[in-house]
């Protein structure tokens, strides 16, 4: 295996609460079944703010964040089998799993006891290479999106889509928060035959615009009622206090689904909001299978990626954009 010369550029975390630090680093070499890849694109999600707010158990720092990371091969471990250099993949949250625990061998990997999380617990793609476990990268052969498109669904459409799995059959669904992911997964679901509620931020007109543009049925603020019970709602926005008003919003036997990894204080709700056999259920990563139906769904249905660019070095100005609200669509930094 020959080492690939050079060094490598990294935006890392040293302390949380504090900015992100532009380093460069020596070009690492794969271990036996990682590949190294070079990134052509990494989007930003709202669970690398959590990582630098610490909201998230702390980690072993510096960490280099960035979990929708876009690339192509440079090299190959020794063992690794099934990918080749030159080949366009995507790295998403799940880095690892243990395989050994109950819930990897019942199937259920996402839940996995012993994880490893690509810009958590291992470097991520706010860098210009990362080292990946060749096993956990899903081919991107003939996805139609260019890289900087195509980084977003690493998580935002990977998350959205467990979320609507979970969500169920519902043919009236709400979208509560209307950033990267509910404007992806809205689209997916519309393309099933399904009506999309948008619900956004009081005064949030832009993003009710967006919704409405992407086939949304209503679109209209958290705190007005829905035009009609829901089937199901989804919570995007990591707002506690809107799971008893989408509680409230879905009809007797509808489902509810947190999809974040991080939530504000669920405030207490009367028990009536629950009662009618109603759901509320959390969503927990993803797993390679989630991939995989996921991007044949993007394939034979695409999807419209609204985007905003920024170089690597304005890591932290498009973490700010997104702590403010100020995107629509998705932050992705290109190296």
């Amino acid at each position: 295996m020959k080492k690939i010369p050079g060094e490598m550029q990294a935006m890392c975390l040293y302390e949380c609460g504090q900015p992100l630090k532009l380093e460069s680093r020596q070009m690492p070499d794969p271990a036996a079944e990682e590949v190294l890849i070079r990134v052509s694109a990494c989007a930003v999600c709202r669970t690398d703010l959590h990582v630098v707010d610490g909201d998230l158990d702390p980690v072993v720092q510096p960490v280099v964040l960035g979990h929708e990371v876009v690339g192509h091969v440079e090299q190959l471990g020794r063992e690794v089998r099934g990918l080749r250099v030159g080949q366009r993949v995507g790295v998403p949250w799940l880095a690892g799993t243990c395989g050994a625990c109950r819930y990897c061998l019942e199937g259920q990997e996402n839940l996995c006891d012993s994880p490893e999380f690509t810009g958590y617990t291992r470097d991520g793609g706010f860098a210009t290479h990362l080292l990946a476990r060749a096993a956990f990268c899903l081919p991107l052969d003939s996805l139609p999106l260019d890289d900087i498109r195509a980084a977003p669904l690493m998580c935002a459409g990977l998350i959205g889509w467990r979320s609507l799995m979970m969500a169920g059959d519902a043919s009236c669904l709400g979208l509560y928060g209307f950033g990267a992911a509910a404007h992806l997964v809205a689209q997916v679901a519309i393309a099933r035959g399904q009506q999309v509620f948008a619900f956004t931020r009081a005064g949030d007109e832009s993003a009710q615009e967006h919704a409405r543009s992407l086939g949304a049925t209503w679109a209209g603020a958290s705190n007005e009622p829905a035009p009609l019970p829901l089937d199901a709602a989804i919570i995007f926005a990591p707002v506690g206090s809107l799971v008893p008003v989408a509680l409230k919003a879905v009809r007797k036997g509808g489902c509810v689904v947190c999809g974040g990894i991080h939530m504000s204080d669920i405030p207490s709700f009367r028990y009536e909001r629950l009662w009618g056999e109603r759901q509320l259920r959390s969503v927990a990563n993803l797993t390679r299978a989630d991939g995989r139906a996921f991007l044949a769904q993007v394939r034979h249905h695409p999807v419209q990626v609204d985007t905003t660019q920024y170089r690597l070095d304005q890591a932290n100005e498009a973490l700010n954009d997104l702590r403010q609200g100020h995107l629509r669509g998705a932050a992705v930094l290109v190296p």
